[in-house]
């Protein structure tokens, strides 16, 4: 007689989506802030993250002939003091450093996302997406790099295991255009007028860089019914002869 062998089949994964731009400084808080939150959700391997485009500021020119950081771009905004501007950063310095992050704001270079998020779509496909967002949340506000170079940005995806010859293609490619201008219009249709912006399973969502508290109960909540449409399937399989796909009959 054939034994039978507990066999668990893998269920679909509950998606969490998030809407960002790698110029808001408290979408990378956010990005912190739900992390902690996952580290203290049991079935964290149970979730799946996808990172959609979003830009503030779509105006900001691709080519600048002057580069300015954060506290002169908004000081020019603003019609203030670069003095007031870098005050009125002070508390999110002090947000930052509470989630485990260093900003330098006079050292961030501002420039135009988009061809980041071109990047960050390319990243997407080969399954490092949230690397891409990571590593350009911390090239921005901790190191200063300008990621309206294509160079910078060609360093940085090859760190994140991106070839460079495909970043050089998307950083053109009106494919990869075409996808970052999708998430901004899907975000203008579910009503996100600023980011960070987190979706759970289609149900829930929690807008901007709310304490990890906060996302740990909208994850208990939206798992809890996205578990119960989703159960996991136990079968005990008794094994025979079987031929394979491959044409391996045994």
């Amino acid at each position: 007689m054939n034994s039978f062998k507990p066999v668990v089949l893998e269920a679909p994964k509950m998606k969490v989506e998030v809407w960002s731009d790698i110029m808001c400084p408290f979408c990378y808080i956010g990005k912190r802030h739900y992390e902690s939150a996952l580290g203290q959700f049991e079935d964290s391997d149970q979730l799946e993250i996808e990172w959609h485009s979003f830009q503030l500021d779509p105006t900001i020119p691709k080519s600048l002939p002057v580069k300015e950081n954060v506290y002169q771009y908004l000081a020019n905004r603003k019609g203030i003091s670069y003095e007031q501007s870098a005050q009125m950063h002070e508390r999110v310095i002090q947000m930052a450093k509470k989630a485990g992050l260093e900003y330098h704001f006079e050292q961030a270079i501002v420039a135009n996302s988009f061809d980041a998020h071109r990047m960050i779509q390319l990243a997407k496909t080969k399954g490092l997406g949230d690397e891409a967002e990571e590593r350009l949340f911390r090239a921005y506000f901790t190191e200063g790099k300008d990621f309206g170079d294509h160079e910078t940005l060609i360093k940085i995806g090859k760190e994140i295991g991106l070839h460079e010859d495909e970043i050089k293609s998307a950083l053109v490619s009106d494919e990869y255009a075409e996808k970052v201008e999708r998430d901004i219009q899907e975000a203008t249709e579910i009503g996100v007028n600023g980011v960070p912006f987190f979706v759970f399973d289609h149900k829930y969502a929690v807008s901007g860089a709310q304490p990890p508290e906060y996302f740990l109960q909208a994850l208990k909540q939206s798992f809890g019914e996205w578990r119960k449409e989703n159960p996991e399937v136990d079968l005990a399989v008794g094994e025979g002869a079987v031929c394979a796909p491959d044409g391996d009959c045994k």
